[in-house]
């Protein structure tokens, strides 16, 4: 297990951005299977995001353009980056750590943060 932290969520207009950071204990990103998933009230938690180990990234089709991925190696920090925000983009946005199995953002991941809130009016 890994101790992850969110920040960076907030309140913005429609057409606003956001960079949501994911602080990893210990561990160099890029070493890790990372996933960022967002639940919104009612509704199933989703993934959004992927990066295989070794960095190469994923992002699903419909936020494909609007949300990237990127680290810094230096600090432990992975950044979701959230462009163009609609309303339907409002939810509680968490990153995690998947440690056996595949990297996908499917299965089960081990470790999670805490989550950081993102609405979007």
């Amino acid at each position: 297990h890994v101790q992850l932290v969110e920040s960076g969520g907030g309140s913005v207009q429609a057409e606003g951005s956001l960079r949501l950071s994911c602080a990893i204990a210990g561990y160099d990103p890029i070493y890790l299977c990372m996933g960022w998933f967002r639940q919104a009230p009612g509704k199933e938690r989703e993934g959004v995001a992927l990066q295989l180990v070794g960095g190469t990234t994923y992002i699903i089709d419909s936020v494909k353009g609007r949300f990237s991925l990127s680290n810094d190696n230096d600090r432990n920090t992975m950044y979701l980056q959230v462009n163009s925000l609609k309303p339907e983009d409002t939810a509680m946005y968490y990153c995690a750590a998947k440690f056996t199995g595949a990297c996908a953002l499917t299965g089960v991941y081990n470790s999670w943060g805490q989550g950081t809130q993102v609405t979007v009016s």
